[in-house]
């Protein structure tokens, strides 16, 4: 048995220098608003991985309300919920994901961000994809009022947990 769990996640942008995209730092006009480092990519990402495993998802585990997650970096929250994922007896097959902005133009900087989602989840580049897309001057996101992330991701049974699913 296997699962499929999906993730979306949208930030609005804000002043600032740089922005986290997918667990990389990118030199930009603006920031993303958020209560954590406001990277839209890998909180969808954890989305993704939390409800394929049925755990809810970063919302419950990370409020935005908890003085703790006030500038958290994203990786660290992407490889707790990985982990709460593991610990339910799955792991990560593949992981297609899609990042909409008008703006920066982010062609050159997908390979990166693959490589770095592929070490927080301890999975090889091969098993992750990033995609990028504009929003083609509608939307939020073609406004450039926002960046938009998409992510869907399929887990494998592990250990004797994901035994014991698979068997039921």
């Amino acid at each position: 048995m296997y699962r499929v769990g999906y993730g979306c996640d949208l930030h609005r942008f804000t002043e600032g220098s740089s922005l986290r995209l997918g667990g990389v730092t990118i030199p930009f006009s603006h920031a993303l608003l958020g209560h954590s480092d406001a990277d839209v990519l890998l909180h969808a990402i954890a989305d993704a991985l939390l409800g394929a495993a049925a755990l809810g998802d970063i919302g419950d585990r990370f409020p935005d309300t908890a003085e703790e997650n006030r500038g958290r970096d994203s990786a660290e929250i992407l490889a707790l919920c990985n982990e709460a994922v593991e610990q339910a007896g799955w792991r990560v097959s593949n992981l297609d994901c899609v990042v909409c902005a008008e703006r920066p133009k982010l062609g050159a900087l997908k390979t990166r961000m693959r490589d770095r989602i592929a070490a927080i989840l301890g999975v090889r580049p091969d098993q992750v994809n990033v995609k990028a897309k504009t929003g083609e001057k509608v939307g939020p996101v073609g406004r450039m009022e926002a960046i938009e992330a998409r992510a869907v991701v399929l887990l494998e049974p592990v250990g004797k947990e994901g035994a014991k699913e698979q068997a039921q």
